[in-house]
């Protein structure tokens, strides 16, 4: 007899590649800026508010460190995470913080999979207070440039460890209703002339309602993120009487995690054609960015998180197994409270929940 160690989900997490300098984070926040630069000087703002979060297991770590990048896959893997999806940052031309994917590509290592999100939104120092300044705009200069975009991430398409949809490439979009008409298409016959199989196209949304394959896309993450904002906005009373306290306190939103769980949960059933990949938050806040203008999910427990995670695993374990897809926001977003990397306070407890509800062993002769 031997027991069969089988994933009943694959779980993706969103991976933040801003841990190490780059010249236009000097210039906009300060020599040496990277994410830890907010976490670390983050305080309490409010009774029970847990801030700082300090990295435990990994350490305040620098994503030029091959090492760390390693560590990073191996912890994910132990727990039942298949892969990362790296945000991509490209603006006509220019891209940011892509060291760290390059260096994946170029190196091999390390051996796990991955796939791409292209966060193909405008910089603005929103999250710091200026919500006016513009760092660097999000365009979309014509097909030149796609070319140029398209090939810059060739390399990564072509890499053995992309993931794949149907032996499709999956590719995601952060902002699928800005990109311009044609663009999807356009990318797909791209793709065609070198050689893949075809892009999975997969837009992000907080709209339960929208329907991707009215936009060229094959399918949609719902990241129901909204929750901080709903939670209150459907309750106008409490939302004016939450906003003028806030004001005469100087405090940020606070939203109890337990008090919206239904709202972080998967949807079923939805009025598009396709049922959305669910994507599962573990926690947020925003305040070492944002400070009292931040956003905050109060009182976020790995068994708390259990309850999405679990019900998310449940809507798609009986999909075809390239199919079953959970994303998880986030790996590591340090700044924003948004992290599933071990912390002081609960080490790799949230890991060891992923690992309890995604694992099953099968006993077989």
């Amino acid at each position: 007899m031997h027991t069969e160690i089988q994933n009943m989900a694959r779980l993706i997490a969103f991976y933040l590649p801003q841990y190490h300098p780059i010249p236009e984070n000097d210039e906009w926040w300060g020599k040496g800026f990277t994410e830890w630069t907010n976490t670390a000087k983050a305080k309490p703002l409010f009774k029970g508010h847990y801030q700082p979060h300090v990295p435990a297991d990994l350490g305040f770590y620098d994503l030029r460190v091959s090492e760390t990048r390693i560590a990073q896959a191996e912890m994910a893997r132990k727990y039942g995470i298949e892969a990362f999806c790296y945000y991509h940052y490209w603006f006509g031309g220019k891209q940011l913080l892509e060291r760290p994917l390059k260096e994946v590509v170029a190196s091999g290592e390390p051996d796990f999979p991955f796939c791409v999100c292209w966060a193909n939104q405008t910089w603005t120092g929103v999250w710091h207070g200026a919500p006016n300044r513009i760092l660097i705009e999000q365009t979309y200069p014509g097909d030149d440039d796609h070319i140029a975009h398209f090939n810059s991430l060739l390399p990564a398409f072509s890499d053995k460890r992309y993931v794949k949809v149907g032996g499709k490439v999956l590719f995601l979009i952060y902002r699928p209703l800005e990109l311009p008409d044609g663009v999807i298409n356009f990318w797909r016959e791209l793709a065609e002339n070198a050689g893949l199989k075809g892009i999975h196209f997969v837009g992000v949304t907080e709209d339960p309602n929208w329907i991707p394959e009215d936009y060229g896309f094959d399918g949609a993450v719902l990241v129901r993120f909204s929750a901080r904002y709903d939670w209150v906005s459907r309750r106008k009373p409490i939302k004016w009487i939450l906003n003028e306290f806030r004001k005469q306190i100087a405090r940020p939103i606070i939203v109890k995690y337990a008090d919206i769980l239904s709202e972080l949960g998967p949807l079923k059933n939805t009025q598009t054609r396709q049922m959305p990949y669910p994507c599962v938050i573990p926690n947020f806040d925003n305040t070492p960015r944002s400070g009292k203008d931040g956003h905050v999910f109060h009182g976020s427990s790995p068994e708390l998180f259990r309850v999405p995670l679990r019900q998310a695993i449940d809507v798609v374990k009986d999909l075809p197994n390239d199919e079953n897809i959970v994303f998880l926001k986030s790996w590591n977003e340090w700044a924003e409270g948004n992290h599933l990397e071990p912390d002081l306070r609960f080490g790799n407890a949230y890991l060891e929940v992923i690992r309890q509800e995604v694992i099953k062993s099968a006993s077989s002769n």
